[in-house]
């Protein structure tokens, strides 16, 4: 019973792998040890060698003439120099290479690295020296491939003040926006030449009018407008305006039309000849009685859908009733005989 938990103990480290954990341990200590690792002994040297060098540097720095090399610096209790002078000259002159383009972490990691000591941070640099100069190489080859390849776009994020929009009106008929045209368009602007100069230039400006365009569409010309040294050209807008038309109002992708007709006509039907917006015309004929107000909807003959190619609204007619100025007073006799048994 007594060695039940000692075998028990035994079996928990072998779950574990404590020994092969105590193993690694131990093999790690031994190669942290500078007597037991004859590169860590190296290194060590080598480090020394570095502060060294580093120490002529810096006092090379603060006097040219040799005079603090000769004087000396106080010795740092590892045998080194003072490193907050060197340092300071690592990070400033660092800084000053710096170029604005470098990466944030190109940036970040130099940072890093700095107060760690100059020795530090040539040994860190010069394990790094193959993969650095592979990855700054190929920053500069993706850099210049860029530039060469990419015209140069000047925004506001320059200084450069973009001059304001200048809007124009674009007047168009009512079978002009149902069945689009082109438009031409000649303006004449101020332009920059290579030397400064600012000459006068005539430009056309082609807009092609769609189908079912309607008052307020507005039609852009970036970088058409005036140019001045120091700004950008301004844009020229088109705002498209509809004309009165004598027949026709639109009504979004319907069409209104107003009818006259006589009072006989509108109590005993008659045939009615209805123009389109094309200039066709119609035949309608209406048994109906009409009375003021009466609309009739004619499907597929109004304005084009921009949104839906080949349907155009409707149009919608809409019946005025003339009534008859006077009345004899044997008219008005049959007027009320007939429509009082009617009505």
């Amino acid at each position: 019973m007594a060695d039940h938990p000692r075998s028990s103990s035994q079996e928990f480290h072998s779950i574990l792998g404590l020994g092969a954990v105590c193993k690694a341990y131990k093999s790690f200590v031994s190669k942290c040890y500078p007597d037991k690792n004859s590169s860590l002994r190296k290194a060590e040297i080598e480090d020394k060698q570095i502060d060294e060098a580093y120490k002529a540097f810096n006092d090379r720095n603060h006097d040219e003439n040799g005079e603090g090399i000769r004087g000396g610096d106080p010795i740092s209790p590892r045998g080194g120099f003072k490193r907050r002078s060197v340092d300071n000259y690592i990070s400033s002159q660092h800084s000053s290479l710096s170029s604005p383009s470098v990466s944030r972490s190109g940036s970040r990691r130099n940072r890093e690295s700095t107060p760690t000591g100059a020795a530090n941070l040539l040994r860190n640099a010069s394990r790094r020296s193959s993969v650095d100069a592979t990855t700054f190489n190929g920053s500069l080859s993706r850099s210049a491939s860029r530039r060469s390849s990419t015209p140069i776009m000047y925004s506001n994020s320059n200084g450069l003040i973009k001059l304001p929009a200048i809007e124009m009106k674009l007047e168009c008929t009512l079978e002009e926006l149902c069945y689009g045209c082109i438009k031409k368009i000649n303006i004449i602007r101020d332009v920059v030449t290579n030397d400064g100069q600012i000459v006068q230039e005539e430009e056309v400006l082609t807009i092609k009018v769609k189908p079912g365009w309607r008052t307020g569409t507005i039609i852009t010309f970036e970088g058409m407008g005036n140019e001045t040294p120091g700004t950008l050209p301004a844009d020229i807008t088109f705002v498209i305006v509809e004309k009165w038309h004598p027949l026709f109002k639109r009504e979004g992708d319907d069409l209104e039309l107003a009818l006259e007709i006589p009072l006989v006509q509108a109590l005993t039907g008659c045939t009615v000849s209805i123009p389109l917006v094309g200039g066709e015309k119609m035949s309608l004929t209406m048994d109906d009685i009409l009375y003021p107000g009466y609309e009739k909807i004619i499907a597929g003959q109004g304005m084009p859908k921009p949104k839906e190619q080949g349907k155009r609204g409707n149009l919608v007619v809409k019946f005025l009733i003339e009534f008859p100025v006077e009345l004899t007073e044997e008219q008005r006799s049959e007027v009320f005989s007939i429509l009082q048994s009617s009505c």
